[in-house]
């Protein structure tokens, strides 16, 4: 599933113009294997053994193609640092407000959500986000 979805997110970024360097293709295949949604920074720590020469300003650099492409969402929660989230399905996030996590969670009933907001309000809807927020069980755990 993850190298399809590499796989996809590559030729979509060909199709668009993109040249796909090597630091590129490794930010795609670090966000589309693990489900993490992780900083920019902890993309660059995890990659720059791997790429000696690359820097943070590079990621971030990538990041803001992928994000106008449409192939990130740039997650802001208001502290210093967004997340980044591969772009699969909609999906909606869980948030644990002991450790930061953040665990993707599909909810189909919300799917009509922007056209009922749109019926109800006269406005053009763009996009949507969820998030929901509480102690995810490992921090629970550690409560106790």
């Amino acid at each position: 599933m993850a190298n399809e979805m590499l796989d996809d997110a590559v030729r979509s970024l060909r199709e668009s113009g993109v040249r796909m360097t090597p630091q590129r293709h490794a930010i795609l295949e670090y966000l589309t294997t693990g489900h993490t949604h992780p900083t920019a920074d902890e993309i660059y720590r995890a990659l720059e053994h791997r790429f000696p020469n690359m820097s943070v300003a590079t990621v971030y650099n990538n990041l803001r193609v992928f994000r106008e492409k449409g192939i990130v969402e740039e997650m802001n929660y208001g502290d210093a640092s967004s997340r980044f989230d591969f772009v699969t399905t909609r999906h909606y996030h869980m948030i644990c407000e002991g450790c930061g996590k953040i665990v993707d969670f599909n909810y189909p009933v919300l799917d009509d959500v922007e056209t009922v907001a749109a019926h109800l309000t006269g406005f053009k809807v763009d996009r949507h986000r969820l998030e929901v927020y509480g102690t995810c069980p490992d921090c629970q755990s550690n409560v106790h």
